[in-house]
């Protein structure tokens, strides 16, 4: 588009504010956000991926973490470091962040918080499934544990119709969430008790608890699953910290780091290195892991009982 047609989709109307827009484009190209040629301005696969019809974006995301209610507890981050606060959240809002999605704006901020899951999900099930459908060889059934939506195993019990597919949620994120011939959603708290299967999926779950929690988590996993010689496995997708500081100029290590400050900020949780993985495999009585990075800035991790 050219500056005008920008000026007339963007409805500035003030002359003195449409000679300043130059400015902003100037910077968003000078940021590989857009390119220009001459005197019109295109998309770069970067800003592709906030455009709202693009099947594969990730606006939502961009709008949870860089909204006002995130932003706020992020300058809260010194204050809680020398309070009593559960959560830097929690200072800033008075409350746990999954209680503010619930009790503040519950329709507005849910819908883009599921979204942003969904939005996250989409973007790396189509790896999950082409370079690593090896994961699912011999599974029957599958439970997607904290599935939200359903994003993932619509996309799961779909490219594999012999597993069945059951995702588990709260109630109120399940809300009324219809299955198909070999697709289920279940309310219910993975705290208390989660569906048996052959597999279990935790997708980006466990890096918002803490380790006990998380100790839990894994232990009711295993409950839920039969042993590794009847092709029982939980499968993981999460980061796996890189330590090596030699690697800190890396684009996928700077995500980790940036995703596992906000983790901290929202939940009092963490990213985890392969060592404090190890560590919770260990403490839920797995007897063994394989780690593979595939997955972008996250890897696949399969458990075994």
């Amino acid at each position: 588009m050219s500056l005008s047609d920008l000026s007339a989709e963007l409805s500035i109307v003030n002359s003195s504010k449409v000679s300043l827009l130059p400015n902003l484009l100037r910077f968003l190209a000078h940021i590989g956000f857009l390119n220009q040629h001459e005197d019109h301005y295109f998309l770069t696969p970067a800003s592709h991926l906030l455009v709202k019809n693009e099947p594969f974006n990730v606006r939502s995301v961009l709008l949870m973490n860089h909204g006002p209610v995130i932003s706020k507890a992020w300058s809260e981050l010194s204050a809680w470091f020398q309070n009593d606060s559960p959560t830097a959240f929690h200072t800033a809002h008075g409350k746990a962040f999954w209680d503010y999605i619930v009790d503040e704006e519950p329709r507005v901020l849910s819908d883009i918080f599921n979204d942003a899951l969904a939005g996250d999900s989409r973007f790396n099930t189509n790896m999950l499934i082409t370079e690593c459908k090896h994961v699912f060889e011999g599974v029957t059934s599958l439970v997607d544990v904290g599935g939200g939506t359903g994003t993932v195993s619509i996309a799961i019990a779909k490219a594999f119709p012999n597993i069945k597919c059951t995702v588990l949620d709260l109630p109120h994120v399940i809300g009324d969430c219809k299955g198909s011939e070999n697709l289920d959603f279940v309310g219910g708290d993975m705290f208390d008790q989660i569906p048996d299967a052959n597999a279990i999926l935790l997708k980006t779950v466990l890096h918002n608890w803490g380790d006990e929690d998380c100790v839990k988590i894994l232990k009711k996993c295993k409950e839920s699953i039969p042993s590794r010689e009847k092709g029982g496995k939980v499968i993981i997708i999460d980061t796996v910290m890189e330590e090596d500081p030699k690697q800190s100029n890396d684009q996928f290590i700077r995500a980790q780091h940036n995703m596992n400050m906000l983790m901290m900020v929202l939940y009092a949780a963490k990213e985890r290195t392969k060592k404090e993985w190890e560590k919770l495999f260990t403490e839920a009585n797995f007897t063994e892991y394989k780690i593979i990075p595939a997955l972008g800035v996250r890897s696949l991790i399969e458990i075994y009982p």
